[in-house]
């Protein structure tokens, strides 16, 4: 993607996706501005050019994806329509009924997983889906998010392996 269509993308991204008002975060703190990720997920033009965007972000060695619960999800599966790699849905929980399983879709055991993920600012979610691949056997090899809103570089304490951004909070505040 060349830096023409990247700011393009960034620039319709923040457009649907950064929302003025008052909004509660999950700590409990109000704010005047939120980013809600889901809009951009929801919009299939917009969608697709996201996963167009991380498709080089991929190590060239993956063997499956696996979108993490609830907005890696459709990112994971736009990759996967487009790369034709397979995929699996990891749940923040094992289901209580039918497989009981945490990691859905394709087989993972032994393959090289590359987490996919829509935005990341500390990593909690990742940490949590990393365990479940881990105990459903995958060789966790990369993550790949849409948006990296952390502070410095992209990365997650504690995982192991690296975190390739497609974009950074700076990229859609421009």
């Amino acid at each position: 993607m060349d830096a023409n269509a990247r700011r393009a993308l960034a620039t319709d991204i923040n457009a649907v996706a950064r929302l003025q008002g008052s909004f509660v975060l999950r700590s409990g703190a109000v704010a005047s501005e939120y980013f809600d990720k889901y809009r951009f997920e929801a919009d299939p033009a917009l969608l697709a050019r996201v996963a167009q965007a991380m498709i080089p972000l991929l190590p060239a060695d993956t063997e499956v994806l696996a979108g993490v619960e609830l907005g890696g999800v459709p990112i994971a599966t736009a990759i996967s329509l487009a790369t034709g790699l397979p995929c699996v849905f990891v749940r923040k929980q094992a289901k209580t009924y039918g497989t009981c399983l945490a990691v859905e879709g394709s087989e993972v055991k032994g393959r090289r997983v590359v987490m996919i993920e829509d935005v990341i600012s500390t990593g909690g979610a990742v940490r949590d889906a990393a365990v479940h691949l881990a105990d459903a056997g995958a060789a966790l090899s990369a993550v790949v998010c849409t948006l990296w809103r952390g502070d410095g570089e992209p990365r997650v304490e504690g995982l192991g392996v690296p975190l390739y951004a497609a974009f950074r909070k700076q990229d859609l505040e421009a």
